[in-house]
């Protein structure tokens, strides 16, 4: 964990606040879009991405949602090469499952800690902005060339500009789900985003934002040309719930009835989204088997409420402390994911549990 800052004494009165420290402007959504382009079939390719997962989503597509990847990209070379396990998985179980990459490059943090690849490319560093946007722009402009939809959580709105185009799915995380400018940011975002349970596992809060980001809103954005500009959003219709668990897991089919119950008081399809890890499985990687296996129970039951699920996934099995020395590029910096291994049989038995439910 990163060591706070020491108190800074107040300014005295009557004397202007310091102005913050800066490093110098940052390239516009266009200079960077420009310098890592995203080619024509890739930018059609992720178009056919979204539909499919709204496709999913909405039950015109009975297939089911699968997000698997590492709880946080700390190595570019080694989120490639596990984007290409995943890719080769995908196309085997296409009949029965639309995987998707968890690419997340932004982490948030209840009080301090590696924001991510976007904000802090050296892991530990100080923070680049400039060569964290771009060394991300680049990892996922070549990911998306994986042919795989991306997947990715967005902490800093003022980010989304720089990304946006490369992502097929979207989640806003439990400690911003209650924040107005996420809710807005998540109506306007052209791609369907999840809106995860608060850390207390209560529902409300994301029932609230699923119905917010379903408006149109007017909102501050970072224009094209880097300036910050207003724009209206349609609103997003493929706003849905995912439940990460709490101090409690919330995966079990009493919890999937109690959050469809929710979503159809507030008026909206009842679908979700399970995250085999973080509450779900006390942050425990060897739990998340138990409780892909149990969500496989209720999908092969005919459980159409549950369209997705999210698996916290990498190359090899564990995680590392980042103060023990070099950073390994296998094994993920921060929550313990499950190793390639593992992962695999289990995006086998929920093809089986599709499969079954679409017969």
């Amino acid at each position: 964990m990163m060591p706070s800052l020491p108190p800074q004494a107040p300014p005295a009165p009557g004397r202007p606040l310091p102005a913050p420290a800066t490093t110098g402007p940052l390239p516009s959504p266009a200079e960077l879009a420009l310098e890592f382009p995203l080619p024509p079939e890739s930018a059609e390719r992720i178009a056919r991405h979204r539909e499919t997962v709204r496709a999913v989503l909405d039950r015109r597509d009975p297939r089911l949602l699968v997000v698997a990847g590492p709880c946080s990209v700390h190595d570019p070379a080694a989120a490639l090469e596990y984007a290409g396990l995943l890719a080769d998985a995908a196309r085997r179980f296409e009949d029965d499952l639309v995987v998707v990459l968890r690419a997340y490059l932004e982490k948030p943090r209840t009080v301090t800690g590696w924001t991510g690849l976007l904000t802090s490319p050296e892991y530990g560093g100080t923070g680049d902005l400039d060569a964290g946007l771009r060394l991300g722009r680049s990892l996922l402009t070549d990911a998306a060339a994986t042919g795989l939809p991306l997947a990715y959580e967005f902490v800093d709105p003022a980010f989304a500009p720089y990304v946006a185009d490369t992502v097929s799915w979207a989640a806003i995380g439990a400690r911003t789900v209650a924040s107005q400018p996420h809710r807005h940011l998540a109506s306007w975002l052209p791609m369907p985003v999840g809106m995860k349970n608060c850390v207390s596992g209560g529902l409300d809060t994301a029932v609230a934002a699923v119905q917010a980001a379903a408006h149109a809103h007017t909102l501050p954005a970072v224009s094209s040309d880097g300036r910050l500009t207003t724009v209206r959003s349609s609103g997003n219709r493929s706003a849905h719930l995912v439940l990460r668990g709490g101090p409690v897991p919330n995966y079990d089919r009493r919890d999937i009835a109690r959050a469809r119950a929710a979503l159809a008081a507030a008026g909206l399809p009842e679908r979700v989204v399970v995250d085999a890890s973080h509450g779900n499985s006390g942050k425990d990687h060897n739990r998340q088997p138990g409780v892909v296996a149990d969500l496989a129970g209720q999908i092969a039951d005919g459980d159409f409420s549950l369209v997705g699920v999210m698996i916290e996934s990498y190359l090899s099995d564990g995680r590392q402390d980042p103060g023990a020395g070099r950073l390994l590029p296998d094994l993920s910096v921060t929550d313990a994911c499950l190793g390639w291994s593992r992962t695999l049989p289990l995006l086998d038995a929920l093809a089986v549990a599709a499969r079954k439910r679409a017969s």
